[in-house]
């Protein structure tokens, strides 16, 4: 089993949902997130101020998948959120030890 993390722009949600769903990914934990890598944010111009905006809005996607999907939710991912600007984020991929279902007590694979 692998845990996944992906950053992507927020309005790319919908469609990483999507192609994830289509190749059989169940459960997906987002949360909103803030942070910037390359494009180091932006200014913007607000009541004749300018201001600089360090963190930018993203979102952070977790997805606990086992072995045999890894390499086509990799790619449904890069796929769905590849908009070909900066700042379309990055995927992250670590072993995940042990996952546990609360409520049957099920574990491993089963439990995902």
């Amino acid at each position: 089993m692998k845990l996944v993390t992906a950053v992507i722009k927020p309005f790319k949600l919908d469609e990483v949902r999507e192609a994830l769903s289509a190749i059989g990914v169940q459960g997906i934990t987002v949360s909103e997130v803030k942070g910037f890598g390359r494009q180091k944010g932006h200014t913007e111009l607000y009541r004749g101020t300018e201001y600089v905006i360090d963190f930018l809005p993203k979102t952070k996607l977790e997805i606990a998948i086992d072995d045999s999907l890894i390499d086509s939710a990799i790619e449904a991912i890069s796929q769905a959120a590849n908009s070909g600007k900066i700042g379309d984020g990055k995927i992250f991929v670590t072993p995940l030890e042990q996952a546990i279902r609360i409520r049957t007590g099920e574990s491993g694979p089963a439990a995902l």
